[in-house]
């Protein structure tokens, strides 16, 4: 039985595998819709989320499956003092399959040495998000036709952004890759990933504050918005909130081929005239999530369709 709590989980060869797997089930729907009939996903969601709850669960509705689960910690027992081992314990009596969201780094971990059925991380605090990971990987090979061979710049949230974190990750695996770390002083990247990640793999990267002395040298900018959340005080939330605003005038500066990503939701950090930009990905991004979704559970769960 196998979990996913980080890209890393997979080797590239695994990855590249499941990816072809997804763009045939984006080319052949009908060869997958009853694939997992008879299943049943449970969503354990103790964090808000739109796109992760509801794309795990329509990629299992999509293979025929069925889906069960809570969107709130208030929802579940974890409001009576349950612990996450004891209701990994008890859901995977209920499910098949599970895909958990938990505010507290490591817990999805915790879960899956518990559960009798496989665990997806679906974000742990801001450690991992690895299905968003997935999804990006997807987006960037479906539409710029390669993983490697990339400038990437990675905009916004850097300290507390998952979704940045599980990127970096699973690009570096890849060959001639380069980072553009464009953030404030305050939500630079951690050190520790700049120092075991970046620097231990000879990654060349750089860091700068200004979008405008990135944007022109960038094959993909992954722009990401800066999380309330995660902010101890809304002092220091509102001061930085509005330091990037991706809008049409910056986005001249950009190459004709650079793509747009972002894992949403946005606030404010692309003006929604960027919408209408050919190189805009992020609501293609949210589709492809699905693929890769429906090809993860495939792949957890050991189902293959001839």
């Amino acid at each position: 039985m196998r979990h996913l709590m980080s890209p890393l989980d997979f080797s590239v060869e695994e990855l590249n595998e499941l990816l072809d797997l997804a763009n045939d089930i984006e080319a052949n729907p009908q060869k997958y819709a009853n694939a997992c009939t008879g299943k049943k996903l449970a969503t354990l969601f103790f964090e808000p989320s739109t796109r992760t709850r509801l794309s795990h669960e329509a990629a299992m509705l999509n293979l025929g499956g069925s889906v069960l689960g809570f969107s709130s910690a208030d929802s579940s027992s974890a409001s009576k003092g349950e612990t996450v081992s004891d209701t990994a314990r008890m859901v995977s009596c209920y499910a098949d399959i599970i895909a958990m969201r938990h505010p507290k780094e490591g817990a999805p971990m915790v879960a899956s040495r518990y559960s009798s059925v496989p665990i997806i991380n679906a974000g742990d605090g801001g450690h991992q998000h690895p299905t968003q990971t997935l999804t990006d990987l997807l987006t960037i090979r479906s539409i710029g036709g390669r993983l490697d061979n990339l400038t990437i710049g990675l905009c916004g949230d850097l300290k507390f952004g998952r979704t940045v974190h599980s990127l970096i990750h699973a690009l570096v695996r890849y060959n001639n890759i380069k980072f553009v770390l464009i953030s404030p002083e305050e939500l630079r990247l951690p050190g520790y990933i700049r120092k075991d990640v970046l620097d231990k793999g000879n990654v060349p990267y750089e860091e700068v504050e200004r979008l405008e002395d990135a944007i022109p040298k960038l094959d993909v900018l992954y722009m990401t918005r800066v999380q309330k959340e995660r902010f101890f005080n809304e002092e220091d939330y509102i001061r930085m909130k509005d330091f990037y605003i991706l809008d049409a005038k910056k986005m001249e500066l950009a190459p004709e081929n650079m793509m747009v990503l972002h894992p949403l939701p946005r606030v404010n950090e692309i003006a929604v005239e960027v919408d209408d930009d050919p190189r805009a990905a992020y609501f293609k991004q949210a589709q492809y999530g699905v693929y890769v979704r429906m090809a993860l559970i495939l792949t957890l769960l050991g189902i293959q369709v001839s």
